[in-house]
């Protein structure tokens, strides 16, 4: 399959999602002529602002509007020319938040209404790979854990020719990946910040299992690497999200200080489909393509 006929769709929570988690793969296959579709469950009302100078902003349609320029300017950072909103859901803030109640939230929606959402998407793009969260959402976030819900439920509604009749020709996806965090690369973050002045979210972490995410070495299946060009993209990426992620932070003083060796490569666990070649240096694919 030559990357002309290739289409992968990626489902993500919010508007900075795609950059952090999944922005080198993004960036790579957008290069190499892959169709790469970009699907954000809601625009991010609820996040935290992260630096001074947009703390006028709050939360609601003010930071709503400035996500979505954000996000805009990352898609055009990583090559993406493909971007929709799932409907016009809401942020549902963190677990437990009064924002979790919000009628009009993500974790609020009605699955089927939002799954048909992304049936019509799915039956549009017709992507061999479809790539989200893992049932935990990654981290335990309301919206990730939604998104993979309605994910796994539209992939197989998409292929069933009595499901969703109005919402375009069924279309069978062939592999459905999680995105992942390695504990290896945590424990490098962790390591790299030991006796730094300005840990972040490594402060009082002594290991990875400190940690509410990560995931064991042994179970990822797939690795994407990416040139310096596609680590550039992704950090160019990350720091259009200047809402939620500031560039004198720690991530980008962890990525200075490992760049490609922690950074340039992305993780996955395949949860659909058929695991294709392996590496020549180990069990894992280096291509969601992998097989086809």
């Amino acid at each position: 399959m030559n990357s002309a006929d290739r289409s992968v769709l990626l489902v993500h929570a919010h508007p900075d999602d795609e950059s952090i988690g999944t922005g080198v793969t993004m960036a790579r296959y957008a290069e190499e002529g892959v169709r790469v579709t970009l699907v954000t469950c809601t625009r991010g009302e609820e996040g935290e602002i992260v630096v001074d100078d947009l703390q006028h902003l709050g939360t609601g349609s003010a930071l709503a509007t400035a996500r979505e320029a954000e996000l805009a300017a990352a898609c055009a950072a990583l090559g993406v020319t493909d971007h929709r909103f799932l409907g016009r859901f809401e942020d549902s803030g963190m677990m437990g938040t009064a924002a979790n109640d919000n009628p009009a939230s993500f974790w609020q929606a009605d699955l089927d209404a939002a799954t048909a959402e992304l049936v019509a998407i799915l039956r549009e793009v017709r992507p061999q790979v479809v790539v989200t969260y893992d049932d935990r959402g990654g981290y335990g976030h309301p919206d990730h854990i939604q998104a993979h819900r309605v994910t796994m439920r539209a992939v197989d509604a998409a292929a069933d020719a009595s499901a969703y009749v109005d919402r375009g020709t069924p279309w069978q996806v062939q592999k459905v990946y999680a995105t992942a965090v390695a504990k290896s690369m945590l424990a490098r973050g962790i390591e790299a910040f030991r006796d730094s002045d300005s840990p972040g979210f490594f402060a009082g972490v002594e290991s990875v299992e400190d940690l509410p995410f990560g995931v064991d070495d042994a179970t990822i299946t797939t690795e994407v690497a990416g040139s310096e060009r596609h680590f550039a993209a992704k950090m160019a990426a990350m720091r259009a999200h200047r809402t939620q992620i500031s560039v004198d932070g720690p991530f980008f003083a962890l990525a200075d200080s490992v760049a490609l060796t922690a950074f340039g490569v992305e993780h996955f666990v395949l949860l659909r489909g058929d695991r294709g070649p392996a590496l020549a240096s180990g069990d894992r694919e280096d291509d969601l393509f992998a097989g086809l």
